[in-house]
């Protein structure tokens, strides 16, 4: 009896041993990873939030294109004169420039041209060529416009554009535009706009002396310009 004893009293140590290492393992595992409250209920994983990427700022655009009408886009058209090959001629009504290249061909360029009661017509030359050029409105066009700037440097905001060529003594210039909407109507206080591409491509196959001659607007004559094919 005094045997069972014994035994009883040893199995029951084992099994209380058992319990406390059991239960400090579950101690242990819990402070590891605690168990969630409600475990049925899934927890998506959280990702870092990013923050925000910010465009770098683009420079302000030095100028600006415009998709002109088809009759108005520089090309080379047969065009019959008695005018010497490299003569420019302002079809004002049409609201085209011809630069004569001869065998019956000319380049044609569409221009804005003055507005109504600022157009005028004549022969004159070339009598300089700039870049980029700056611009001092003459005296009358103060007179008419006290608001413009009495003198601006040559660049992309000057409305005289990429080129200008000045008609012998006169205040009027064949030029660019930062404006190339324009071309194609009566806007200017009597000068001739060409789009910047355009009037640089003038620029270059011209020279100081070229005839400029200018028909008025009352010369209604029938485009003689036609694309060639």
């Amino acid at each position: 009896m005094f045997n069972s004893i014994k035994l009883n009293a040893r199995l029951a140590a084992a099994a209380f041993g058992a319990l406390a290492i059991g239960t400090v393992a579950f101690s242990n595992s819990a402070a590891a990873a605690p168990l969630p409250m409600f475990p049925f209920i899934l927890t998506p994983p959280t990702e870092a939030v990013q923050p925000p990427v910010q465009s770098m700022p683009q420079a302000q655009e030095e100028g600006r294109s415009v998709e002109l009408p088809a009759r108005l886009r520089r090309q080379v058209v047969t065009y019959p004169t008695r005018e010497a090959p490299g003569t420019i001629i302002i079809d004002t009504p049409n609201t085209y420039l011809y630069l004569v290249l001869g065998n019956g061909q000319a380049m044609r360029y569409g221009i804005g041209i003055g507005r109504d009661g600022f157009t005028w017509s004549g022969t004159q030359t070339i009598t300089k060529k700039s870049e980029w050029p700056d611009w001092t409105p003459p005296p009358e066009m103060i007179a008419r416009q006290p608001y413009l700037p009495r003198h601006m440097a040559g660049g992309p905001g000057n409305p005289l554009g990429a080129r200008a060529m000045y008609l012998g003594g006169t205040i009027y210039r064949i030029h660019g535009t930062n404006a190339p909407e324009t071309i194609g109507t009566r806007v200017s206080s009597g000068c001739l706009r060409l789009t910047n591409q355009d009037v640089s491509d003038l620029y270059s196959r011209v020279n100081v002396g070229t005839k400029v001659i200018v028909l008025p607007m009352t010369d209604r004559r029938a485009d003689l310009g036609s694309a060639i094919r």
